[in-house]
């Protein structure tokens, strides 16, 4: 009796109940888009740093593993890491930033193909000059560039000589001599690569090389994509910590403001239940499970309005920001939306229950 007597007053109040559980939506698909892209920038950060095909990476002194730093490491300590023992290949990059997450890569070509091998190229070719630009398909079809097209970068013009396959290094390649002399690091770069001829070597390289370089940082490629999680991006826990928060304050909002008109309006039936031998805890059970079927419908709205936020995201703008479905997370928001609604209908389902019913027959 009391679940179809809650299905009929949603079901009366059509507009109201779509706009509420799409309220609730919102608050659950700010909460999934946030974690999605997270993860999705985390997870495309490792694929990149696992598609150069080196077995350790190295950082100078007082570089921060994780965030951009600038060029520190002089680029003649290549020659150096090319004697150790069981080095094949080593490969200097230059990595600058050029607004928001975006960051451009200087790399020496022949370096980088004894390292990782040749990019896979689906239109155009490698650098035929100083001011070639190699960008990767998520770029070119984000910005819709062509190869022969000119990309401007630190007010400096590049020609697009080559369009590669995603997933190895950056989205940005220019000939590193040019962006050394560009941003003032001659005989600098960023980061170095070591490529080893037995990978089961690793730790015994990157112990030989502590000896002489105990300042910088040295970590297995294994090591370092370990180091991709919530938990070494300054600032992202607590952003998401915040989006959380915003979430159930809406959810509160919306519910409460809902669940108390509807009182409101609902008063005379309040009463006539009442009348009939409705208990408090019978009206209150009415209102928690309204407020409940809101919350659930809310959260359907939301995994829904996800999905098309995900799939708008990596077709828009997937250079920049890319996003993937956290389906680990979907019980995660149906709590947080139950609880922001439940805690929104505290105050109107008290009210509800402490009405007396004399008074609410009266009511006009």
């Amino acid at each position: 009796m009391i679940n179809r007597l809650v299905l009929e007053n949603l079901k009366h109040r059509r507009l109201r109940t779509l706009l509420s559980a799409l309220s609730i939506g919102f608050q659950v698909t700010m909460i999934l888009t946030v974690v999605g892209i997270s993860r999705g920038m985390l997870e495309d950060s490792v694929t990149r740093a696992r598609g150069v095909g080196a077995d350790v990476w190295i950082k100078p002194p007082g570089a921060s593993a994780i965030t951009l730093s600038g060029a520190s490491m002089p680029v003649k300590i290549l020659e150096y890491f090319r004697k150790q023992e069981h080095v094949t290949s080593a490969a200097g990059t230059l990595v600058i930033p050029i607004g928001g997450v975006s960051t451009v890569t200087g790399i020496d070509l022949d370096q980088f193909i004894a390292l990782s091998g040749q990019f896979k190229y689906l239109s155009g070719g490698s650098f035929a000059g100083p001011d070639d630009l190699i960008i990767d398909e998520w770029y070119a079809q984000q910005t819709k560039k062509k190869v022969g097209d000119i990309v401007s970068i630190l007010n400096h013009d590049y020609r697009v000589c080559g369009i590669v396959e995603a997933g190895k290094l950056a989205r940005l390649f220019v000939p590193i001599t040019t962006l050394q002399e560009l941003t003032g690091n001659t005989g600098k770069i960023s980061q170095a690569y070591l490529k080893l001829s037995d990978p089961g070597k690793t730790e015994a390289v990157i112990a030989a090389l502590k000896k002489n370089l105990e300042d910088y940082t040295i970590l297995s490629i294994e090591e370092f994509v370990s180091m991709f999680n919530v938990n070494n991006i300054p600032g992202l826990r607590a952003f998401i910590y915040v989006i959380i928060g915003l979430s159930i304050v809406i959810g509160f909002l919306v519910v409460g403001l809902t669940m108390y008109t509807s009182v409101l309006e609902r008063t005379r039936e309040i009463g006539i239940l009442k009348a009939l031998g409705a208990s408090p805890p019978d009206i209150l059970r009415i209102i928690v499970r309204e407020t409940l079927l809101l919350a659930f419908g809310g959260w359907l709205a939301g995994l829904a309005l996800s999905f098309g936020a995900n799939a708008l995201i990596n077709s828009l703008i997937r250079a920049n920001l890319q996003s993937v479905i956290v389906v680990d997370w979907w019980p995660i928001a149906l709590l947080i939306a139950v609880v922001a609604s439940l805690l929104g209908a505290v105050y109107p389902g008290m009210r509800a229950a402490r009405q007396d019913a004399i008074e609410a027959l009266a009511y006009e």
